[in-house]
């Protein structure tokens, strides 16, 4: 019987902490730092690397995402360093897919192809608005006219952008969002990722909404309106949803996101990255601490950038299984969850479910209607229970 992970594949994730500026609603690991010795963070990555690949060794590599922060502050031979390294010490999949993400007020045309040479094929922009008003409200550093200029610099170096888009922002209402949406999708991207604002603790845009100082957000209705209106807009334009806030051209997914939601193994290498790897025949999650100098002053003096990893049961396994490939259009396959958990989900909690339209089935496979996708956590609470 094959390991589990094999179903999904097989990722790895590098987590940049920096960034230039930290937006308001940002809830992510992202540091602003008055100067960063790139050498130094690239040694610690490639001692990182060379640490996993030891223990995933023989592996076929499907994907590799740097993520953040902001990436595009990478110096090009850093990446193109960590990249080398990663080519030696695993097989790359036919398909090999390398995604950066970047900022649209950190690109540069020479920038973005000395990364296309180092081997990134695919760039993830977050251009996040295209209102002026909304991106400083936003706290983004960039303009429209911007971020246009960046996604036709990014067009010609790379074969594959994705850019994102928040919705739901202050004082927007559908008819707002309707229009802007069109706009976007007339820049022949291939691929979206959708967002609807969320106000998360720790955050400014928290602070202020705790104070009562967060004006103009729209109401539960208003929210739920644009969600439909994202779903019949991107249907229309030939790039229907394949995840819950994700959007594409048939072949244009996101191959390293598809290995979280298929449930795959990935290892998070860099502050506060996460990980999941089938080792010895476990499943453990894997966690970096999310200081950047605390990270690096580990992997320097002790050779390991992670914290103590936890072991997964079976139950768990099956937990985040249909947590994470519920997301998908596609759905799941419950015989995997059923060899992960030894349990199966209770027949006649499927059949209601089906029964009220929340999800579909076909044979073995199960998944969420687009009626049930705005509720997928209550259909999730219904399946687990």
């Amino acid at each position: 019987m094959i390991e589990d992970w094999r179903n999904g594949g097989f990722g790895l994730y590098l987590h940049w902490p920096f960034c230039t500026s930290k937006c308001p609603y940002c809830d992510f690991n992202s540091h602003v730092a008055a100067s960063i010795d790139q050498r130094r963070w690239l040694a610690a990555y490639l001692s990182e690397i060379d640490r996993v690949a030891e223990e995933t060794r023989g592996r076929l590599l499907n994907s590799v995402f740097f993520g953040g922060g902001t990436p595009s502050l990478m110096d090009p031979d850093v990446v193109q360093g960590i990249l080398d390294r990663i080519r030696a010490r695993w097989t790359p999949a036919n398909d090999f897919e390398v995604t950066l993400e970047a900022n649209p007020g950190s690109v540069e045309a020479g920038r973005f192809r000395a990364y296309a040479e180092a081997g990134v094929n695919r760039l993830s922009m977050g251009m996040q608005a295209l209102n002026d008003s909304d991106l400083k409200r936003l706290g983004r550093m960039h303009t429209v006219a911007e971020g246009r200029a960046a996604f036709d610099i990014a067009r010609d170096a790379f074969g594959r952008v994705s850019f994102d888009l928040i919705y739901a922002r202050q004082d927007q209402t559908p008819a707002d969002w309707r229009g802007e949406l069109r706009e976007a999708l007339s820049m022949a991207v291939d691929h979206f990722s959708l967002y609807q604002l969320t106000i998360e603790d720790g955050t400014v845009f928290g602070a202020r909404a705790a104070s009562g100082h967060l004006k103009g957000l729209p109401d539960d209705e208003s929210s739920g309106d644009m969600y439909l209106i994202t779903q019949d807009i991107c249907d229309e334009f030939g790039l229907p949803a394949y995840e819950i806030s994700n959007h594409a051209r048939p072949g244009a997914e996101s191959r390293h996101n598809l290995i979280y939601w298929r449930y795959g193994d990935y290892a998070g290498i860099g502050p506060g990255a996460h990980g999941r790897l089938t080792l010895d025949g476990g499943r453990w999650a894997t966690e970096a601490p999310k200081a950047p100098g605390k990270w690096l002053e580990m992997v320097e003096k002790d050779g390991n950038g992670e914290g103590p990893r936890d072991g997964l049961s079976g139950a768990d396994q099956a937990t985040e299984f249909l947590l994470m490939g519920l997301r998908l259009t596609e759905g799941v396959d419950l015989g995997r969850f059923e060899a992960l958990s030894g349990n199966q989900v209770a027949t006649g909690r499927l059949g209601y479910l089906q029964e009220i339209g929340m999800i579909w089935r076909d044979g073995s496979r199960v998944g969420v209607t687009r009626e049930g996708r705005p509720l997928l956590n209550a259909v999730l609470r219904e399946m687990l229970a």
